[in-house]
């Protein structure tokens, strides 16, 4: 009987996991790596110092948070030797597939010999909707569950190979992974398309997401802060961000909102929304990082989906 080690996607769904009563350890990879640098070297000293001072920074997350809820399960996945089958619970968004990536680069350095394979939901129906693990019904978790893909060699190698390109200072050559085959990673080219799309627009200086928060606000009209996010937490495709995240987007962009209750463009903002004034030199932060690459040093062209260097 093989023994069994699952890694999971976050908390929410360790505690859904749990409950269904199958064997093995699980551990849950706490981080956001889609969010601030990050180095590919996955677990090493440099790698979690570069991580936590990020955090530190931007989220406010303290050294006793993080030593306790991200390292402390990290040490856990080290001391987990001798499972020789581990199981990988990600959902299609950029957040969940980077975070995969992550993980299978960790493994393919430090468990090799192990049978790795994934579970990872999306298109679950034919209703065009993409679903998290934690929506689905415990007969269809434990259906994937059944059919999980065992990954081979190939595809971790592959995973490893995206990682590294995510990690690196030019995010040009991942243009390649939308375009070619992703191996047995159902999601991971619009997950990158969506990473690319975060660089900001040769239109107005702001990225995809900055411009939808611009288009949300100028459309519906929120009645307030809460409002405009729950619009955005809804409606975000292949992001899957959190509330916290959203949250730091609007504060970049408040000096181009008149108000927050309710939520309403400055004059300014209208400008910049419809491209009539371009905010990049405005919103330009020569410190913010998106994997391995400078946000500022690349822009995305919205006519053809390509990247230019600046």
């Amino acid at each position: 009987m093989k023994s069994l080690l699952h890694i999971t996607n976050g908390d929410m769904f360790t505690s859904r996991l749990n409950t269904l009563d199958l064997k093995g350890d699980i551990i849950t990879w706490r981080e956001m790596l889609c969010e601030g640098k990050t180095l590919s070297n996955v677990g090493s000293e440099s790698f979690w110092k570069t991580r936590f001072e990020f955090l530190n920074k931007h989220y406010r997350v303290s050294k006793s948070w993080f030593v306790e809820k991200t390292l402390k399960e990290y040490r856990s996945l080290c001391n987990h030797k001798q499972q020789d089958h581990i199981v990988l619970w990600f959902e299609y968004d950029l957040f969940c597939q980077v975070n995969m990536l992550a993980v299978l680069s960790w493994l393919k350095s430090h468990r090799r010999h192990a049978e790795i394979s994934l579970v990872c939901s999306g298109r679950e129906d034919n209703s065009g909707k993409l679903y998290a693990l934690n929506e689905l019904s415990t007969e269809k978790l434990l259906e994937l569950y059944e059919n999980r893909i065992t990954l081979t060699q190939d595809d971790i190698e592959f995973a490893d190979y995206v990682w590294q390109l995510y990690c690196s200072d030019n995010p040009m050559r991942l243009e390649n992974v939308i375009t070619h085959n992703s191996f047995q990673f159902d999601y991971l080219s619009e997950a990158i398309q969506a990473h690319l799309k975060r660089f900001p627009t040769i239109k107005n200086g702001l990225n995809d997401l900055e411009n939808r928060i611009l288009e949300t606000i100028a459309s519906e009209k929120p009645d307030t802060r809460k409002a405009l996010l729950g619009s955005l937490l809804t409606d975000q495709g292949f992001y899957g961000f959190g509330d916290s995240q959203y949250e730091r987007m609007i504060s970049n962009l408040r000096p181009l909102l008149s108000s927050l209750n309710p939520v309403k463009l400055t004059r300014k903002g209208k400008d910049v929304l419809h491209g009539k004034l371009n905010y990049y030199s405005q919103i330009r932060d020569s410190q913010q990082y998106l994997g391995g690459s400078l946000k500022y040093n690349f822009l995305y062209n919205s006519a053809n989906d390509r990247i230019l260097k600046l």
